[in-house]
Formats: C-alpha cells, sequence, structure tokens
C-alpha cells in the first residue's frame, strides 16, 4: 500500500532557488514538488516556514561527547548513541558521518575504547531500525600514532565507513603548530610542569617521526578505489596541502589557515570549515576565521564538528549576515556534504531523491527545527 504525505504552505527551498510551494512525499521519496498551495484536506500546513532538505553532518565528535560527558567520566555506548542520535535528529541532521578517533594519543581519554564500543554500537543499532537518523562512520585516524594501523584495519572495510580523515596532533604542527602555547595549556590540563610537558612533546615528536609515514600509506592503500572520501586535517601550510593533494587525497577539513584553504581551492579539494567557527564569530583554537574563508569562496561545506545545532545556525547565518543565497547557505549543509561522500541520493529537495525534510521556523532570526522526516516517516 502507497504512503503518501503532502506537505504544503511551506517555503521551499531547493538546490537553486526559494518559493511558496508544496513538496508531496510517497512511499519515503520525494514524488513532487510544486508551487503554489495545496487545498486537498489532507495535506500538512506548515504556516510558511521553510522547507529544507535533511541535513548531512560529514564530522561530528558527538558522540564521543556523550560517551565522555566530563573528561574521565565514562558513560554507556548505547545510551550515548541513543542520546547522541535524538540530539542530532533534533537538529535536522537526518544524515551523520560519527567521527570516532582512531589511535589514542592520551590514554586518559579513552578514545580507544569509545572507538571500539562506538563501532559495536553502531553495528548493532542501525540494522534493527532504532536509530532516528542514518549513521555512518567517520574514521579520524591519528596517523602519529603506534597503534593506529591496527584500529584502523579493524574496521576499514565496514560498509558503514564513508570517510578517513588523516589527522597529526602532534605538539609542533598542524592545529597544535604554536608549541609553547600548547606545552602551558598541557601542562595546565594533565598536571604536569612546563619542563615535563616539553619533554612529552619530544616523545610524541619521535614517535611521529617513526610511525607517520607507514601510517599514511597503511590508510591511502586500503582506501584507494574504493567509495569513500579522503580528507587532510588542521592544513596550515600551501606545501602540506599540495603534499596530500598528490597523494589523492581530495577533501580539506578545517584548514587553519587562509593559505591552505586557498591552496586546496587551487587544487580542486573540497574545503570542510565547522559550524561553531562561523556562528561564534572564529576559531576556539585561535586559528583561521571561518568568516574569512567565506568572503574569498573558500568554503564548500560546513559540519557540526562539535555542536549539532550549529549546521542549521551556520546556514542561517551565512545568509542574514554574509549575503550567501540562501539557497546556496543551505546546500552547505544539505547537497554539497552529501555529494562530498557519494550520497547521490539525498541532500535535496527534489523529485526522486530521498524525503529526508525539515520544517523550520525563524524565531527572531534563530532557526526552530519544527519537524524532520527521514524517508518520509517523522523522527523529530
Amino acid at each position: 500500500m502507497s504512503v503518501e504525505l503532502i506537505l504544503t504552505h511551506a517555503q521551499v527551498v531547493t538546490a537553486d532557488e526559494v518559493f511558496a510551494g508544496t513538496v508531496v512525499l510517497r512511499d519515503g521519496r520525494i514524488a513532487a514538488v510544486e508551487r503554489g498551495r495545496s487545498h486537498l484536506s489532507s495535506a500538512l500546513d506548515l504556516e510558511g516556514d521553510l522547507l529544507l532538505p535533511g541535513l548531512v553532518d560529514v564530522h561530528t565528535d558527538n558522540l564521543e561527547r556523550h560517551m565522555m560527558p566530563r573528561p574521565g567520566v565514562r558513560w554507556s555506548a548505547r545510551a550515548a548513541l541513543l542520546a547522541h542520535d535524538a540530539q542530532v535528529a533534533a537538529a535536522g541532521i537526518t544524515t551523520v558521518l560519527d567521527a570516532l578517533c582512531v589511535g589514542e594519543v592520551e590514554h586518559a581519554d579513552h578514545r580507544d575504547q569509545m572507538f571500539r564500543e562506538g563501532v559495536a554500537e553502531l553495528r548493532a543499532l542501525a540494522p534493527r531500525g532504532l536509530l532516528r537518523a542514518e549513521h555512518f562512520l567517520h574514521l579520524r585516524c591519528e596517523i602519529s600514532v603506534e597503534a593506529m594501523a591496527e584500529a584502523f584495519e579493524s574496521v576499514a572495510d565496514d560498509p558503514l565507513v564513508r570517510m578517513v580523515s588523516l589527522m597529526d596532533h602532534t605538539p609542533g604542527v598542524g592545529q597544535f603548530a604554536d608549541l609553547d602555547r600548547y606545552v602551558k595549556k598541557h601542562a595546565r590540563l594533565y598536571g604536569m610542569t612546563e619542563e615535563e610537558a616539553r619533554a612529552y612533546a619530544k616523545r610524541r615528536w619521535e614517535t611521529r617521526e617513526r610511525v607517520r609515514e607507514r601510517n599514511r600509506e597503511i590508510i591511502l592503500a586500503h582506501v584507494r578505489g574504493r567509495n569513500v572520501a579522503v580528507a587532510s586535517h588542521d592544513d596550515r601550510t600551501a606545501e602540506e596541502v599540495a603534499h596530500w593533494h598528490e597523494a589523492g587525497v581530495t577533501i580539506s577539513e578545517f584548514p587553519v589557515s587562509l593559505e591552505a584553504a586557498e591552496a586546496a581551492k587551487a587544487r580542486g579539494m573540497g574545503v570542510v570549515a565547522g559550524g561553531p567557527n562561523i556562528v561564534r564569530g572564529g576559531s576556539h583554537s585561535g586559528n583561521v576565521a571561518a568568516a574569512d574563508l567565506v568572503r574569498r569562496g573558500l568554503v564548500d561545506v560546513f559540519a557540526s564538528d562539535y555542536v549539532p545545532a550549529s549546521m542549521l545556525a551556520a546556514a542561517i547565518q551565512l545568509h542574514e549576515q554574509h549575503g550567501v543565497a540562501l539557497a546556496a547557505a543551505i546546500a552547505s549543509v544539505s547537497r554539497e556534504p552529501a555529494r562530498m561522500v557519494g550520497l547521490t541520493d539525498r541532500g535535496e529537495i527534489a523529485p526522486g531523491l530521498r524525503a529526508d525534510l525539515v520544517q523550520v521556523h525563524l524565531a527572531d532570526g534563530h532557526p526552530l527545527v519544527r519537524q524532520v522526516w527521514r524517508e518520509g516517516r517523522r523522527i523529530a
């Protein structure tokens, strides 16, 4: 039996324009997109709200944050996944790539345990239809860590894997290029003296020199020729970007400098920025402001990074404060990320695509998610 839902009296945001219209959903797909209002009694009146495609989040640390709600405090992985899932759905995210760290940098972070438990719970719950959003895996591979390869190989062939990013959080490079700042912060966080923190940084650098290239080659060889998006992470210089591009990497995720973002775009790489960066008005770690990248046309996709609600807020802010057309702003959190990771069946409101949709009311310019549908079924 065919199941149909008619959504009308909406400001429909397609990939190219915004208009007053009606969207017909049938059997989990978008059957029709029409201008004007339906007068059928069965039509659901959206009261003039925005009707957007479901958001696609290619990078969120939110699952890890639920598994460890405070430093050193572990939470049930299953309870964490269910809470995370409810939160992303309520934020209008219908497809999410859960970014789990592969390769434990600090034992106190419990990242290895969170990785193993997070993957196990996704494998257990997703096939049973117990999650609101559709979840995939984004493997955040810490290539400067000794045990990364073993952890990566345990999950690399899983069909849930849609994206891999190659990270290097060694003190003195990337996000932590300012070694003095890193030492002071690390000493404060872990109760070390600055001398102990410098010795620790030196050990990390020595490990990096020994394992980084080996780990990099293991990952690139494994994903080559597969439908898995590959990103570099925290690029700082044009030379770093060139290095990754020549290795076959097609995405620069969270470049920390204008130079790196410009180099990535010049080489045809996709550029991902964090929603919290644009919403807060700058980077929390002192790196390049996403607004500066937007003004130069250097950002393709916004991800939630660590705040699920930041995706929609960022898109609205792009439109209202940075002069980006609403359709293009919404595309940066829906169509463009879907395309980036090869999900061509979703991300925009068009006939034949998945009926992943979000009703949004603007309350004094702030987006309020009223209803969310995934494949035509309401999930929030």
